[in-house]
């Protein structure tokens, strides 16, 4: 297969998507401006694809070159959908109210430390939130996670460490119901029709025996760190110093965020449809871990279809689920979560990449070479 020169710029994109904030201060401490500017970049170069031989040959109908590149859907699309998937309100409100009643939690939670081991806790904390944050969604999960660890006695460090694990825990916990996540929504948007007739409840069926044990998984291994943990006083969000202030800039920030992370997947949207589409599961479930920077939401639009089996279903979306985990701009809860905790992508890469990278090494075994499965009957 020939690279052309748009391919080799929107790789460049990637590439410096990737280390950009590892190597550069400036970009690590505007993350947000950045992943902006490189969502602009990316659908920029993408216009130059709408063209009518080139995207005949690629199997796009004449519409649908037309939305390639900059277009008014696109940018209202960019504009609405932080809205409208209701993940700046939500990150706002909830800023609002837990600014206002952090003294109570704060008492609330010393008072339970003195009765329950801080592991059991912990370990209690991230499988509720994982397995809940398919009903409460993952945005309000991550929310009460950065609350309720802020209010427990742990060092900086082990705070960073505990987050990035529950991130994980959420982001698997999150598919369980189309209510979860955008990814969710959208797969079940996909497999409504025949053969699967996806329901509400299809992606728990399906999912239900990787996740769980995931979630109880990520659990066990938050109560090791805690093991290791040096305790402190309770600290609170970095945010706090700026009263609502900080509250509402954050929301502002996280609005961005999510914008550049619409733009990037549009704007890669066709070098996906050209490279990904029709290669085996096997190895898309690793390319996957593209979902580290890119909006996971939008590569499960561009890869699932009915006519696939479950196995190649449930590996695309473990291998989005799982290395979404890995890098700060792979889920919203690592958005948030690193937002307020003031988490630098080098201190979440150093514990989320080997983490997602053991994690994905096991449910491929798992999905591939283990002939185990149950399927629930919800």
């Amino acid at each position: 297969m020939q690279f052309d020169p748009l391919d080799i710029g929107l790789f460049v994109i990637v590439l410096i998507v990737l280390l950009g904030p590892f190597l550069v201060k400036k970009i690590e401490h505007n993350l947000e401006a950045f992943l902006f500017v490189m969502g602009v970049l990316a659908v920029t170069i993408s216009s130059f694809y709408s063209k009518p031989d080139l995207m005949a040959t690629l199997g796009y109908t004449e519409h649908q070159v037309e939305l390639i590149g900059w277009n008014m859907e696109i940018v209202m699309e960019a504009l609405e959908e932080p809205i409208i998937k209701g993940i700046v309100p939500a990150v706002l409100v909830a800023g609002i109210l837990f600014h206002y009643g952090r003294s109570y939690a704060q008492m609330a939670m010393s008072k339970i430390t003195k009765v329950i081991p801080i592991k059991i806790i912990v370990f209690l904390i991230v499988v509720i939130l994982g397995l809940s944050s398919s009903i409460i969604t993952a945005i309000i999960a991550s929310l009460l996670l950065v609350e309720l660890l802020n209010c427990m006695p742990f060092d900086r460090q082990t705070k960073i460490n505990l987050v990035i694990i529950a991130c994980f825990s959420i982001g698997l916990g999150a598919v369980l119901t189309p209510v979860g996540e955008p990814l969710s929504t959208i797969a079940i948007t996909k497999l409504q029709g025949e053969p699967y007739n996806a329901g509400f409840f299809f992606l728990f069926n399906q999912l239900a025996v990787y996740i769980i044990p995931g979630c109880l998984a990520f659990g066990l291994l938050a109560m090791f760190f805690t093991g290791k943990a040096k305790l402190s006083e309770c600290m609170v969000a970095e945010e706090e110093d700026g009263g609502l202030r900080e509250v509402v800039i954050r929301a502002g920030k996280v609005y961005i965020f999510v914008m550049a992370l619409l733009l990037l997947g549009s704007g890669m949207k066709v070098v996906i449809d050209k490279y990904l589409l029709g290669i085996s599961p096997q190895i898309i479930y690793w390319v996957n871990m593209i979902s580290a920077i890119l909006d996971n939401a939008t590569l499960t639009a561009a890869e699932l279809s009915p006519a696939m089996d479950m196995v190649q279903i449930q590996a695309v979306l473990m291998g989005l689920l799982v290395s979404g985990g890995m890098l700060i701009p792979g889920n919203i809860p690592n958005i948030i979560s690193a937002g307020k905790l003031g988490i630098t992508s080098k201190e979440w890469a150093k514990l989320g990449v080997p983490l997602g990278l053991i994690a994905m090494l096991i449910y491929f075994v798992w999905i591939f070479y283990i002939p185990f499965h149950v399927e629930f009957a919800l």
